[in-house]
C-alpha cells in the first residue's frame, strides 16, 4: 500500500481546491444559532452597569466623547451635545446640524422633566397656494430639493440647553468632533452601509425630482462611491462651521455669515427662505405628558408637533388587557400590539399638528378615551380599517438618539434628525452639512391640522422617551426610525414591565413595525391609501405566530436585516444606589459605556 506525505497530500488537496468552482468555495449558510450565556436570554448580552456618568449612543467614538466631557466636569447636557455633534459628523445618515432636535431632561436639583422642541419652521413669506404653484400636478411634497426644507433647529436646540443646564464652555463641547471633522475617523459598518444606500436613493430620485446633488457628492461620495467600513472619512467644512459656531456662538448659524451663505444657497435653488426665516427662528420649552401602565411604570413623551402622545395612546389602549398571560411571541400580544398601534395612529394623522396652528383635542391622552378607543378592537380579528376617534376638542414626525447620565443624577434623552435619509440632498456652500427634507410631512390638504402654513412647523416623527417608576424619574429610552418609533418605545416597555427582561434584553428581543393605515400628510376626505398596512416583523418571531397573525387578517412579511425595526439606546438609574445601567442597540454600530 502506498503511503502519501504530508507534501503528496498537501498537493493533492490544492490540486482538489484548484479544480473546485468558486460556488463551490462559497461558504455554506448555516442555521447556526446563539452562543450559550451562563446568564440571561442566550440572544442578548450582558447590559452595562456604572456609578459616575454613562452614555449610550450609535457610534462607539461619539459613546467615548461624552464620556470624556463628563469625566472633564461637564454635565449630562454638555455630552449629550458633544455626541451630538459627532454623530452629525460620523452618522451623517441619520442626523446633523441641517437637522431637528427633541430632548427630555431630569433635572435632580428641581426633580423635574423638562422639555425641548427644536423644530423648524417653513417659510414666512410663502403661502400654501404659491407652494402648489412650484409643485405643479405633484400631490405631496418632494423627498428632496428646497421644497421640503425646514430651518435647521438643531444648533439653537444645542445652545438652549447649554444655557440653562450646561457647565462647559461651548468651544470645549464641540472640541473633540472638529478635531475627528479635521483628522478624520474610520467609517462603521453599519453608518457603511446606510452611507451606500443614501447614495443610490439619491440618484435614483434625482430623475424624478432634479436637484443640486455636486456639494453633497463632493462632502461624502467623492469618487462616486460612497465610504466603506473602516475607510478614514473626513469633513473639513464641517470642522469650519462648527468651529464658527464654537467661537462665535448661535448666532452665527442663525445670524451671521453662515446665514448668508445658507440662505444665498437655498435661494440660487427657488426656495423662499430669507434671513429674517433664520434670525427669528427659536427653540421651545415644552411640558412632557406621562401615562400610566402597570406595576407603577409611567411612559413620558413630548406633545406634538411630534407624535410622542401616539406612544401615550398605546398605553392607555394596551394596559386594558393582560398581555403577560400569553408568552411574548404569541400571535395575541403582536394582534394587541399592532391593533393599538393602528387605533393610535388614525388619531395621529388627524390630530397631530402644529399646535401653534391646531388644537389638541384635551381628552385624547384620558384613560376613558384610551378604553373607548381599546374596546374597538376585535381580539380575533383585524379590522379592516380605523378611523379615528372623537375625542372633545380644545376651545378656540432617519434619525440618531442618544441618552447621557452624570453623576449628579442629570439625564438626558435626545433625538436628532435631518428626516429621510440623510436630508434632501441640499448642501450650502462649504458648510459640509446637509438640509433636512422634514416638510415633506406637510399635508397639502388646507382643512387638515398639518396643512402647510407660512412659518409652521411640520408633524415630526422624531421622539425621545422617559420613564418613571412608583412616581420617581427612573430610565431614558429612545428608538429611532419614523413611525416605528411610538411602537418601538410601548414595546421595550412591555418587555420590560409585563415579560420582565433586562435593559438590554428588551432591546435586543424581535420587534414588529405596522406600516399603513392612515398619514398625516393625506387629506382629512375619502379612505386611508391603505386602511390595513403591512405587520412587518423580525425573523425572531415564531413561524406558527405569523402564520396565526395572517389567518387573523394581518398581512405579515418576515424581514430579517434589522433595519426598519429602530435602533434603540436606554440608561435607567437605581433610586436607592444611584447606579446607572445602560443598554444600546445591536441592530446599528453604537455603544453604551461608563464611569
Amino acid at each position: 500500500m502506498r503511503i502519501l506525505g504530508v507534501a503528496a497530500g498537501a498537493a493533492l488537496a490544492v490540486a482538489s481546491i484548484s479544480a473546485a468552482s468558486a460556488e463551490d468555495l462559497r461558504p455554506v449558510e448555516q442555521q447556526i444559532g446563539a452562543g450559550g450565556r451562563p446568564v440571561g436570554a442566550s440572544w442578548s448580552r450582558s447590559p452595562v452597569y456604572a456609578r459616575h456618568g454613562m452614555a449610550a449612543t450609535a457610534h462607539p467614538l461619539a459613546t467615548q466623547i461624552a464620556l470624556d466631557i463628563l469625566r472633564s466636569g461637564g454635565s449630562a447636557v454638555d455630552a449629550a451635545i458633544a455626541a451630538n455633534a459627532a454623530l452629525g459628523l460620523m452618522e451623517p445618515t441619520g442626523n446633523g446640524i441641517g437637522g431637528d432636535l427633541f430632548a427630555i431632561i431630569h433635572d435632580p436639583k428641581s426633580g423635574q422633566l423638562y422639555g425641548l422642541n427644536g423644530s423648524g419652521r417653513s417659510p414666512a413669506g410663502q403661502t400654501l397656494d404659491q407652494l402648489k404653484d412650484k409643485l405643479g400636478d405633484a400631490k405631496a411634497l418632494p423627498p428632496v430639493g428646497p421644497l421640503p426644507v425646514t430651518i435647521p433647529g438643531t444648533v439653537d436646540g444645542w445652545f438652549t440647553l447649554h444655557q440653562r443646564f450646561g457647565k462647559l464652555p461651548m468651544r470645549e463641547v464641540l472640541a473633540p468632533t472638529i478635531r475627528y471633522a479635521r483628522e478624520g475617523h474610520p467609517v462603521a459598518p453599519v453608518i457603511a452601509m446606510y452611507l451606500d444606500r443614501a447614495l443610490r436613493n439619491f440618484e435614483a430620485r434625482s430623475k424624478e425630482t432634479p436637484f443640486d446633488f455636486a456639494n453633497a457628492r463632493a462632502t461624502w461620495f467623492a469618487g462616486g462611491r460612497a465610504p466603506q467600513a473602516s475607510d478614514i472619512f473626513r469633513n473639513p467644512d464641517l470642522a469650519n462651521t462648527l468651529e464658527t459656531i464654537a467661537q462665535e456662538g448661535r448666532d452665527a448659524f442663525y445670524q451671521g455669515k453662515l446665514a448668508r451663505v445658507m440662505v444665498d444657497y437655498l435661494q440660487r435653488q427657488g426656495s423662499a427662505f430669507t434671513l429674517e426665516d433664520f434670525a427669528t427662528h427659536s427653540s421651545q420649552w415644552v411640558e412632557p405628558a406621562c401615562a400610566a401602565y402597570r406595576k407603577g411604570y409611567e411612559l413620558c413623551e413630548l406633545p406634538p408637533n411630534s407624535q410622542g402622545f401616539a406612544a401615550l395612546q398605546m398605553v392607555n389602549i394596551l394596559k386594558n388587557v393582560d398581555l403577560a398571560q400569553w408568552e411574548r411571541g404569541s400571535p395575541q400580544v403582536l394582534h394587541y400590539i399592532t391593533e393599538a398601534k393602528r387605533l393610535a395612529f388614525a388619531d395621529l394623522a388627524r390630530f397631530y399638528a402644529d399646535p401653534a396652528f391646531a388644537s389638541l383635542p384635551q381628552d385624547l391622552l384620558s384613560e376613558d378615551y384610551g378604553r373607548a378607543r381599546f374596546a374597538l378592537i376585535d381580539p380575533a380579528r383585524a379590522a379592516p380599517d380605523y378611523g379615528p376617534g372623537a375625542p372633545k376638542i380644545d376651545g378656540p414626525g432617519d434619525t440618531t438618539y442618544l441618552t447621557v447620565a452624570d453623576k449628579d443624577g442629570m439625564m438626558v434623552s435626545l433625538i436628532q434628525s435631518n428626516y429621510r435619509g440623510m436630508g434632501g440632498g441640499l448642501v450650502p456652500d462649504g458648510l459640509g452639512f446637509m438640509f433636512q427634507d422634514r416638510g415633506e410631512l406637510f399635508s397639502l390638504d388646507p382643512a387638515h391640522p398639518n396643512a402647510y402654513a407660512p412659518a409652521k412647523r411640520p408633524f415630526h416623527t422624531i421622539i425621545p422617551a422617559f420613564v418613571k417608576k412608583d412616581g420617581q424619574p427612573y430610565m431614558t429610552l429612545g428608538l429611532m426610525g419614523g413611525g416605528m418609533q411610538p411602537q418601538g418605545h410601548v414595546q421595550v416597555l412591555i418587555n420590560l414591565v409585563d415579560y420582565g427582561m433586562n435593559l438590554q434584553e428588551a432591546g435586543d428581543a424581535a420587534r414588529l413595525n405596522h406600516e399603513g393605515g392612515r398619514e398625516p400628510t393625506e387629506g382629512l376626505e375619502g379612505p386611508a391609501a391603505d386602511p390595513l398596512g403591512t405587520l412587518y416583523v423580525e425573523a425572531g418571531i415564531p413561524a406558527a405566530t405569523v402564520e396565526a397573525l395572517r389567518a387573523m387578517g394581518h398581512k405579515v412579511e418576515v424581514v430579517s436585516d434589522g433595519i426598519m425595526f429602530g435602533g434603540y439606546q436606554a440608561i435607567a438609574r437605581d433610586p436607592e444606589t444611584g447606579v446607572y445601567t445602560g443598554a444600546s442597540e445591536m441592530r446599528k454600530d453604537g455603544q453604551v459605556a461608563g464611569y
